[in-house]
């Protein structure tokens, strides 16, 4: 079975894939200022021979900067140098995607920038800390709960940000509505304790969701429109509850009906996380008609397999392309994957551990 199913072309909604291997998204913290610089064109560049880049997380807001150092798209620079990656991508034959990621309570004053607010939906401080470059590691805030009014500007933040990434070249947009961010705040009665129409019931929660979903696909085309999700996820400090099964039931009967082109869905189980069942993966899988994508800790046998089965369309491949650019190359020809992988590079500044990865020389 090996080398049938990754190298078949595939099309998820009007984007042809030369492949069905996909750089998952990786928050790698270069963008000084929050904005794409010439050397994530390097990077980005590099692995382009995947059949599908989704971008690091973007932030459609100043609201969303959460993180130190990640790029945003909700300004003319950040267009422009976002415009400079996709278009060294396009022309080595790849396709890509920004991945909009407002970070909600994930956040630290020290790294939002002035008249920026951290919001959520509920004034629920999460557990853990965040690194700021001025102060290294702090404690996450209590968020300010969003006013309906809140609400209504962050929808249109969503769809500004992904008519921008048209601008910029992108193929599409995928929504990260996984690891404990805004969006999955929403899904979660422990970080939404609403008692309005966005709180309460299972429909309740998903209509933040489901309405940000149904005017990105609206202003954009569904067809150019996806969706990362993690169910029984705990990053973030997200715990379990009750209502997953049922919650992401719902879902992603109501994403089937909007039509976008993929779902994401995101297991973490290979970096300690406790495994996302496989129930709620056909769960999703049988609910949803368009592509399927899975993410986490696949090798290749693993995601041929996954492939081969039908419980995906195409799999995505994160901590492996960090370290070898040319992972489809690899693939392909048999070749061993370089073990040196250096991971207190992962968020640094420079080119060291992002832009220097060796090919591999036969």
């Amino acid at each position: 079975m090996r080398n049938q199913q990754l190298f078949i072309p595939e099309k998820i909604g009007s984007i042809d894939l030369k492949n069905r291997i996909v750089m998952a998204p990786m928050t790698r913290c270069r963008a000084i200022k929050n904005v794409p610089n010439e050397l994530m064109v390097e990077y980005y560049k590099q692995r382009s021979s995947a059949g599908l880049i989704i971008t690091e997380g973007t932030s459609p807001s100043l609201n969303g900067l959460g993180y130190a150092r990640i790029p945003g798209i909700f300004k003319q620079r950040q267009v422009s140098g976002w415009k400079e990656i996709t278009k060294a991508v396009h022309k080595n034959g790849g396709k890509i995607v920004v991945q909009l990621m407002h970070s909600g309570r994930i956040s630290h004053p020290l790294n939002m920038p002035e008249g920026s607010e951290i919001l959520a939906p509920s004034a629920v401080k999460a557990d853990g800390q965040m690194w700021t470059d001025l102060k290294e590691l702090q404690d996450f805030v209590v968020p300010k709960e969003m006013s309906l009014q809140d609400i209504i500007h962050a929808k249109t933040e969503y769809v500004c940000a992904a008519e921008n990434a048209l601008f910029a070249g992108f193929d599409g947009v995928e929504l990260h509505g996984a690891n404990g961010y805004l969006l999955e705040e929403f899904l979660s009665p422990i970080s939404n304790i609403r008692t309005d129409e966005y709180g309460g019931s299972i429909e309740n929660r998903c209509r933040f969701v489901i309405e940000v979903v149904t005017a990105v696909a609206e202003a954009i085309g569904k067809d150019k429109t996806g969706i990362r999700l993690s169910p029984y996820g705990v990053a973030s400090d997200m715990p379990h509850y009750p209502e997953i099964d049922d919650t992401y039931d719902y879902l992603s009967k109501e994403l089937n009906k909007i039509g976008i082109a993929y779902i994401h869905l995101v297991d973490h189980s290979a970096m300690g996380a406790p495994p996302v069942p496989m129930e709620i993966k056909k769960t999703i899988r049988k609910n949803f008609r368009n592509a399927l994508i899975l993410c986490g800790g696949y090798n290749q046998e693993s995601a041929e397999v996954a492939i081969a089965s039908g419980l995906a369309d195409l799999v995505a491949f994160g901590r492996p392309f960090i370290n070898n650019p040319d992972l489809v190359e690899r693939f392909k020809n048999d070749w061993p994957l370089s073990q040196n992988l250096n991971a207190d590079l992962f968020y640094t500044a420079d080119e060291k551990g992002y832009t220097d990865y060796p090919r591999y020389t036969p």
